[in-house]
């Protein structure tokens, strides 16, 4: 693969991905200098509670502006193999989509990069936004990256950092890199055709003796409150799955109670971690140390809503949690 200066200064790519974040990655490759040739996104699946197909977002806009399209149900499928051949791109480009095999990024002259969601190495795997969040990092950021064997640990091409605020939950910190990240995407597609992209090995971009923090697939578990834990990691978990999968715990009953928000406070009521407070519109619960006071709630079949609301509705008592 060569990436020296005589590379066209407009390439001719292929897009590969399918939910939002690569859509609006999609859209701000299209206003580039650079030729979308095709378009590859995942089968329209059944979804909603008709079950009917739904067309993924990155489909949606490859519509819009009748982009040559496929939705393969293997990778290694050859006919699939062909058209991205017909389509003779210079470059793809990964965003949020299933790993590639190599039969498939190796095509393109220059090969394929990805848009991941961390500064790598750190946060290699597929929740990087949400692992940051979980683990209370102040800072994040997207890297670009040439796609190798192991997964996202190819050669960096750029980085761009961005702020995480205490009380930031994964929904915002996604919103606030996806619009640095489409940019940083553009600039790096740029880079590989005038010939100035500078790659370098992961392994230089870490301070000696740090070791990289995993991302790692969540599940529903991943959401239990565990109430003998600090309030801080509590905090932090609370808005590290929120929008999904979401944080949640279990009332006396054994209803689930989802947590969407939570604000740290000074109080400290004392008792076993779990232990409910309730002070007029408030409602804390002690934890390993400290004190969380939950803000908004969502209880088992019913929809969000402020803490206030439940509490009015309240019938019984609530003593403990989880």
């Amino acid at each position: 693969m060569s990436l020296s200066s005589d590379a066209s200064p407009s390439l001719r790519v292929v897009f590969l991905g399918t939910p939002l974040f690569a859509a609006t990655c999609l859209e701000q490759l299209l206003q580039s200098r650079h030729e979308v040739v095709g378009v590859v996104t995942a089968p329209d699946r059944p979804a909603g509670r008709g079950r009917s197909l739904r067309a993924s977002d990155v489909k949606k806009v490859a519509l819009q502006h009748n982009l040559p399209l496929a939705q393969p149900e293997k990778l290694k499928d050859e006919t699939f193999h062909d058209q991205l051949d017909a389509w003779n791109a210079d470059l793809g480009v990964v965003v949020a989509f299933r790993m590639l095999p190599e039969v498939v990024w190796n095509r393109p002259r220059l090969g394929t990069i990805n848009l991941h969601g961390s500064l790598l190495p750190q946060y290699r795997g597929a929740a990087p936004i949400h692992w940051a969040v979980l683990n209370g990092e102040t800072t994040t950021g997207a890297s670009t990256f040439l796609l190798k064997h192991e997964i996202d640990t190819g050669h960096v091409l750029d980085r761009v950092e961005i702020p995480i605020e205490p009380d930031d939950t994964t929904g915002v910190v996604h919103d606030r890199l996806l619009e640095a990240g489409k940019h940083l995407l553009v600039r790096s597609i740029d880079a590989l055709a005038e010939g100035t992209a500078n790659p370098v090995p992961q392994e230089s971009l870490l301070e000696d003796g740090v070791i990289p923090k995993e991302a790692p697939k969540l599940f529903k578990d991943h959401g239990r409150i565990d109430w003998s834990r600090p309030a801080e990691d509590i905090h932090n978990q609370i808005r590290g799955l929120n929008p999904f999968p979401g944080a949640w715990t279990t009332l006396p009953s054994g209803d689930t109670l989802r947590v969407h928000a939570s604000e740290r406070t000074d109080a400290d009521f004392g008792g076993q971690p779990g232990t409910v407070h309730v002070s007029k519109d408030t409602l804390s619960v002690s934890c390993g140390t400290g004190t969380l006071s939950l803000t908004r709630i969502q209880p088992q079949g019913k929809p969000a809503m402020p803490v206030k609301d439940f509490l009015n509705g309240l019938r019984n008592p609530i003593r403990i949690l989880g």
